[in-house]
């Protein structure tokens, strides 16, 4: 099965994310640590925005398949540095989220992502109203990451 690493800053969504492409109907709490779900490792926000804490990432991005750096629509500021991605060594693709809240620009955070590393896929989602959960979940399973699986 290919694992896949969700990264992002503090806020973006990441663990509401990962619950709405599990069907999980339980809230999102705070990820203090990395945690290996099944086929998708969840980290924590403060992982991206602290360079100290890149070797952790770039340590566990060896055990996925794929990473899906995530990034708020909701939000100007600018979270993950140029190039981030491309340290990873794995294949990346883009996560924007909250796309339904008021205020929301899919296209600059996009842009942000593609700045970021991400020379693949970007995908336009929102855990709360489900736009763009399957097309994502479906790219995915299409990968061999088993949602839904415990390992």
């Amino acid at each position: 099965m290919a694992k896949v690493m969700i990264v992002g800053p503090v806020g973006a969504g990441k663990t509401t994310l990962v619950n709405a492409l599990r069907d999980y109907q339980r809230p999102a709490c705070k990820t203090a640590s990395i945690i290996f779900d099944g086929d998708i490792i969840d980290t924590p926000g403060e992982y991206s925005q602290i360079p100290r804490f890149y070797p952790a990432l770039l340590v566990t991005a060896m055990d996925a398949a794929l990473v899906i750096l995530v990034q708020d629509a909701s939000t100007r500021e600018v979270s993950l540095p140029p190039g981030f991605g491309g340290m990873l060594a794995r294949p990346v693709v883009g996560a924007v989220t909250k796309i339904d809240l008021p205020g929301a620009d899919s296209a600059r955070a996009a842009s942000r992502l593609r700045a970021a590393g991400v020379r693949d896929k970007i995908f336009f989602v929102s855990a709360m109203t489900g736009q763009g959960i399957e097309e994502l979940s479906q790219f995915l399973n299409e990968r061999g990451c088993n949602l839904w699986a415990k390992h």
